[in-house]
């Protein structure tokens, strides 16, 4: 049984690496692709370039770290069969939500592109750190990393000759991460990526520019605010948005789960109130908090936009499904490396990155088959 198993294995992993073989011209590239994404799946406590090495049976970390700094190959290619193999899986039009979030990556020295003193969610302070956003997919089959992109402090951008040394391009500006959020949800909407939400934590939401951009483009959305944000109220005034949660009556809550978690249900009290009476026909505004049930002073808050009908409980479940993400990294830098690189350079950085969030997506997909029943796929000849 054990035997029939990791057969099943080996042949559903040939055929996913198989689909991103054309994305690398070179056999030798090829070959040094499917060791290092069989590497990152193994089971070795730390993945970097001489553990894949050792995995692999090779006898010095060099043929790993020529995949990533030398071969020529498809780096946004393998990007794009990426989030194209996620969306077969596991995509939704209906219930699939989209999910911008960021990740630190803890760094030393001063070299490694993109890094600098700067907040790092990850340590939950300052620190020396390179910051990551990502765009991830989820539905009720799974949920999995689909873009990234790396932050660039303006130390960094005004610096032209330390972005040399980096291997930055001179096309690269300073770009905040709401707008490298923008980037990768454009790439989605212009790939076809069936989602009918989208959703953020404060770091996206209290962007009005992001949320303009989403409303103009009939994205609907629930995006989390700090609770001084301004908006304009059905009184059409620009009120804080504690205070117009504060005046709800206390029979306007009602407690909902927001999806399971690490420990059963997610459960809250939730409450929803119009905003933004101008608004345009079949969309609708709303204001939303989540307020703790053993705690009733922590509220969090939610800025949201969508058709019409939309419920309470629909946009409950968006709210909650921002946990995805979080799911997310912690299986990707747990389980295929995320975080376990050893390279400086821009387009390295990119590269690792797509390869360990493609060792994650395969998870994700070997696992939905599984549920299903689904026989392995065979592999593609290349």
């Amino acid at each position: 049984m054990v035997e029939e198993a990791a057969r099943g294995w080996s042949v559903g992993f040939a055929a996913f690496v198989g689909r991103f073989a054309g994305l690398f011209p070179r056999v030798e590239s090829r070959r040094q692709m499917r060791c290092y994404v069989r590497g990152l799946l193994s089971e070795a406590e730390r993945k970097n370039g001489w553990t894949l090495a050792e995995a692999a049976g090779d006898a010095g970390p060099e043929r790993m770290q020529r995949l990533l700094n030398f071969y020529a190959w498809d780096t946004d290619g393998v990007r794009d069969e990426l989030r194209t193999a996620v969306v077969e899986a596991i995509g939704d039009v209906a219930r699939g939500v989209l999910i911008v979030d960021e990740t630190g990556f803890l760094k030393k020295g001063t070299r490694s592109a993109g890094v600098a003193r700067q907040y790092s969610g990850t340590a939950g302070r300052i620190e020396n750190a390179q910051v990551g956003v990502f765009l991830a997919y989820a539905s009720s089959r799974g949920r999995a990393l689909i873009d990234r992109e790396l932050y660039l402090p303006k130390e960094w951008t005004d610096d032209r000759p330390r972005c040399y040394q980096a291997g930055i391009p001179d096309t690269v500006s300073f770009a905040t991460k709401p707008v490298l959020a923008q980037k990768m949800i454009e790439r989605a909407v212009a790939a076809g990526v069936p989602f009918g939400w989208l959703t953020g934590d404060e770091a996206y939401g209290q962007d009005t520019k992001l949320r303009m951009w989403l409303e103009l483009n009939d994205i609907a959305h629930v995006m989390a605010v700090p609770c001084n944000t301004m908006l304009v109220s059905t009184r059409l005034l620009k009120e804080r948005v504690d205070r117009l949660i504060a005046e709800i009556d206390p029979a306007g809550w009602r407690r909902l789960s927001c999806g399971e978690g690490a420990h059963g249900q997610r459960v809250y009290d939730w409450a929803v109130v119009p905003i933004r009476p101008l608004r345009r026909p079949g969309w609708g505004h709303w204001l939303l908090a989540r307020r703790s049930i053993s705690d009733p002073s922590k509220i969090a808050y939610y800025v949201c936009f969508g058709p019409a009908d939309t419920t309470l409980d629909q946009l409950v479940r968006v709210a909650g499904s921002r946990w995805a993400i979080e799911e997310c990294f912690q299986t990707a830098k747990n389980e295929t490396g995320l975080d376990h690189y050893q390279v400086r350079g821009y387009e390295p950085w990119y590269r690792h990155t797509s390869l360990s969030m493609l060792a994650a997506a395969f998870l994700v997909i070997t696992r939905d088959a599984a549920k299903k029943g689904d026989p392995p796929p065979a592999p593609t000849n290349h």
